[in-house]
């Protein structure tokens, strides 16, 4: 969660005019437990517990060993299409990281965005 924290607080990323957005396999109580604990007020943070919504949006391709995505960052253009996805936590990716820096999201986002 702590990536959440460190996006919704990056001034950069704020400046992107985008909604920041999180959505897991987490259960709702998992969900409010791990906002109470990290400080999340301004953040959705979405449960995703029958994968309907990661499915719908092809981000189980990246599925780490548990089933459930790796570390996906999906951006929606204004009309629920998708715009950029990138997962950083695939099988694939060789850096498999679990956390990403904010200032290269802001770099992808903006270049998603044509800026």
């Amino acid at each position: 969660m702590q990536q959440i924290v460190d996006l919704h607080n990056d001034t950069d990323f704020r400046a992107l005019g985008v909604e920041l957005v999180s959505l897991a396999f987490d259960s709702p109580s998992e969900l409010a437990s791990g906002a109470a604990e990290y400080g999340i007020r301004d953040v959705p943070l979405l449960s995703d517990t029958d994968h309907r919504v990661s499915e719908a949006y092809g981000v189980l391709q990246w599925a780490i060993d548990s089933g459930e995505p790796g570390h996906t960052f999906v951006l929606l253009d204004s009309e629920g299409t998708i715009a950029w996805v990138r997962d950083y936590g695939a099988p694939d990716n060789p850096d498999r990281t679990m956390y990403v820096e904010p200032s290269e999201i802001v770099e992808q986002v903006r270049a998603a965005l044509g800026g």
